[in-house]
């Protein structure tokens, strides 16, 4: 893990900003130290400041903005949209009262495990913002769960509402030789049978629950929309290694 820097605050959550405990377990793992995990990732790697403009890509029951309520400043602001109405509603009506400037929409996206009735898709839809409004978006176990049509499409639009210069970190499970090395072995906490050009999925009658990327593919395509991709990736432990950042693989990448 990273050292702790200085410049990283310490992060109190006050218990009025902690959601119901079936809201807490409905996202899986622990809300706090998940939530102030990359608030630490946003500070350090991404650079974040109290100032800026964040988007939320996903933002569930809130557990990566309760952190950002005690570090953003009157200045900067927050946006999260996510598919889940419930999370989205607890958000509303709980963070944004005591924090106006952190507001929070429902995406009536399909998902077939969360939002099986959703009238959208990832492939074709565009996020509620205007053209170049955020200094910084992030997405955690968001690309993990969608289609290579709908990262595609997602790229695009977090470009599109991304400042220039502004920066996105995303988490990923990436397909590259150590990776690879570590399902063949048996490491990986996920079983990625089902095997695609440029991706390959836990399950192929339920493709959302586990998405995993052919490294190449990501880079290439994140080429192409415009973005620098920021080096070093920070690895994750999901395919069984014994050096590692997070669970998931992490990407900073920068609107050129």
């Amino acid at each position: 893990m990273l050292n702790s820097p200085s410049s990283v605050p310490e992060i109190i959550i006050p218990d009025e900003l902690l959601p119901p405990k079936e809201l807490r377990l409905s996202v899986g793992g622990s809300f706090k130290a998940i939530g102030t995990e990359f608030f630490r990732y946003f500070v350090e790697l991404a650079g974040l400041q109290p100032d800026e403009a964040v988007l939320d890509v996903g933002c569930g029951v809130g557990r990566m903005a309760v952190p950002l309520t005690q570090y953003l400043s009157d200045r900067g602001s927050y946006e999260g949209f996510d598919i889940v109405e419930s999370g989205v509603t607890w958000c509303q009506s709980v963070i944004s009262p005591l924090y106006p400037n952190f507001q929070f929409q429902r995406a009536d996206l399909y998902n077939q495990y969360y939002n099986p009735t959703g009238t959208a898709q990832a492939n074709t839809y565009r996020f509620p913002y205007s053209e170049n409004c955020f200094d910084f978006v992030f997405l955690t176990s968001v690309f993990t769960h969608i289609l290579p049509d709908g990262i595609d499409n997602y790229l695009q639009e977090i470009y599109r509402v991304l400042k220039p210069g502004g920066r996105a970190l995303v988490t990923a499970f990436l397909l590259n030789e150590d990776s690879l090395s570590g399902l063949e072995a048996g490491r990986s906490t996920l079983e990625l049978k089902e095997v695609f050009e440029t991706y390959r999925l836990a399950d192929k009658t339920f493709p959302e629950s586990a998405v995993a990327y052919e490294e190449r593919f990501f880079l290439e395509l994140a080429d192409r929309l415009g973005f620098s991709v920021n080096s070093p990736i920070y690895y994750g432990s999901w395919c069984g290694r014994e050096e590692f950042l997070s669970v998931q693989d992490i990407l900073l990448m920068s609107k050129s």
